[in-house]
């Protein structure tokens, strides 16, 4: 089983972040990332959902054995941004004006 604090931490570490600039990022209180190490936790999926938010990668990028973490630039990291505030009717207009290009 793969250890999701170690892959957080990882993940953070690859973007330079502290665990307080990653709790801003993803809307979490700087105190549950943080009991989640004292305490050895393994984070909710709703707070992994903000967590992947925060760093632009999906739930299952993060979970995924034996790959390093993804760096994203930071184009794509803001179109998957962007793309988390959109709406399904919006998602799906926008992957068909993709399909006609």
């Amino acid at each position: 089983m793969k250890d999701i604090l170690a892959a957080v931490t990882a993940y953070r570490q690859a973007r330079g972040w502290t665990e307080y600039q990653l709790a801003e990022r993803s809307g979490l209180p700087q105190s549950t990332i943080s009991s989640w190490y004292r305490k050895n936790m393994i984070p909710t999926l709703p707070s992994l959902d903000k967590i992947c938010k925060a760093f632009g990668i999906t739930l299952s990028q993060l979970l995924a054995e034996g790959s390093e973490p993804v760096a994203l630039t930071e184009s794509q990291r803001e179109l998957l941004q962007r793309w988390s505030r959109l709406n399904e009717k919006q998602q799906a207009a926008l992957l068909q004006l993709l399909d006609q290009m």
